[in-house]
């Protein structure tokens, strides 16, 4: 597991490092790439290796007014996700209006240099960072001999395709197409939330379900409809299946609910944080005329999800 510090001066002073720089929402496969070079230079060097990222995302503080930026992965997603490649330390950065600000000369020397321990680092040909977005990779490459370190770009090519995949998963997520989106993160997209008390009816119609509240207001979640999905708790993984929507037969406050029918799981877990990989997308949500209609519609679900989670 990496070690994952929140702040500067809780992170060790570290000397021999490999650092990479940089958002990595989704840590989807072009992101893996990268901390897959990461573990290579490791091997050949003996290099410990960092992920410097940043918490908020730089676009909330950089462009405040535009409102429309959801997420991939929670910052906690984020981590886990990044603890998975084998990294050796992640520091998630409080990124700030003054933060953005600093010179890219201290930022370089106080920053990557003195604290990080960088010895190589591997940035995007069009990264930016200090005042002005004054830096980027030809500053770091003419400090390069006077601070001891190796500057190794990421190609154009390899750039366009990440910022493609997180644009392209973002619009995948919001449409319902889960099969794209899981292709290009390669892993299942996913959602970690607390389960809260609800109305109970599903249990009074033999499909009892999980509320799922979600804690980060920037998370994206899939377009409106019944989802296939696993489930996390407690320590297990079980089949489900979800829906996320307004329940129009049986709600009428217009307020977008999750909720997650567990398969063959008869257990109270109110207040417990579970995790749901969406698997495929089944169909759109429908107002339906009585219970009796929705509750044959959950049967064909049911057995749809089970053929899929198969």
């Amino acid at each position: 597991m990496s070690k994952v510090y929140f702040s500067l001066e809780d992170f060790p002073s570290l000397t021999n490092t490999i650092v990479t720089i940089g958002t990595f929402d989704g840590v989807h496969v072009g992101h893996k790439k990268i901390f897959d070079q990461l573990n290579e230079l490791k091997k050949q060097t003996g290099y410990q290796t960092v992920v410097f990222t940043f918490d908020p995302h730089p676009r909330k503080i950089l462009f405040p007014e535009q409102k429309d930026l959801k997420l991939i992965t929670s910052t906690h997603e984020k981590i886990k996700l990044i603890s998975e490649n084998e990294i050796d330390y992640v520091l998630v950065y409080p990124f700030s209006k003054k933060f953005s600000e600093i010179s890219s000369d201290f930022y370089i020397e106080n920053i990557l240099v003195k604290k990080l321990g960088a010895k190589v680092i591997i940035i995007g040909y069009d990264h930016k960072f200090g005042k002005n977005r004054e830096g980027n990779i030809e500053v770091l490459k003419n400090n390069a001999a006077k601070y001891g370190f190796e500057v190794i770009e990421i190609s154009a090519k390899d750039i366009d395709s990440i910022n493609v995949s997180s644009s392209q998963i973002r619009k995948a997520i919001d449409a319902g197409d889960i099969d794209l989106a899981n292709k290009f993160l390669g892993h299942s997209y996913f959602l970690t939330g607390m389960v809260t008390e609800g109305k109970k009816l599903g249990r009074t119609i033999g499909y009892p379900t999980a509320n799922v509240k979600i804690a980060d207001v920037d998370k994206l979640l899939p377009k409106i409809g019944v989802y296939a999905v696993k489930v996390k708790v407690l320590g297990n993984e079980y089949g489900g299946m979800l829906n996320i929507g307004v329940n129009p037969t049986t709600d009428t406050d217009n307020k977008i609910k999750i909720e997650v029918n567990i398969f063959d799981f008869n257990q109270d877990i109110y207040g417990e944080t579970i995790s749901i990989k969406f698997v495929k997308r089944l169909r759109d949500e429908v107002k339906f005329a009585n219970l009796e209609e929705l509750k044959i519609q959950l049967l064909d679900d049911r057995n749809k999800s089970l053929d899929i989670l198969k």
